[in-house]
């Protein structure tokens, strides 16, 4: 059974950057394409980000087009991938959760201050 944990949480302020890191363990030795969602305090969990299996296509929700950034490291084989953030504004406030493979992180809160 794959599980995914994601990491890099915490207090950052209004215009700071911030990387998301998620690791996904156990169930398979494929790598697998990986995605980014988000969910502010009162509202809808969202998209944000996604990468296929070989990290050769992304794709970023407008919402956040230029300052977020998904990857992950091609010379592994492993199924890691990260979330840099940038000019982070206090509407980025949200639990971060990584998905893949039908199945969902636990997520990873982060707060910006203004």
């Amino acid at each position: 059974q794959v599980q995914l944990v994601e990491s890099g949480g915490g207090l950052v302020q209004a215009g700071g950057s911030l990387r998301l890191s998620c690791v996904a363990s156990g169930g398979t030795s494929s790598r697998f394409g990986m995605n980014w969602f988000r969910q502010a305090p009162g509202k809808r969990r969202e998209f944000v980000a996604s990468i296929n299996s070989d990290g050769g296509s992304t794709l970023v929700a407008d919402s956040v087009k230029g300052r977020f950034t998904i990857s992950r490291d091609s010379a592994n084989a492993d199924n890691t991938v990260y979330l840099q953030l940038s000019g982070l504004k206090p509407e980025d406030t949200a639990v971060y959760y990584c998905y893949a493979t039908g199945l969902w992180g636990r997520g990873t809160q982060f707060t910006v201050s203004s």
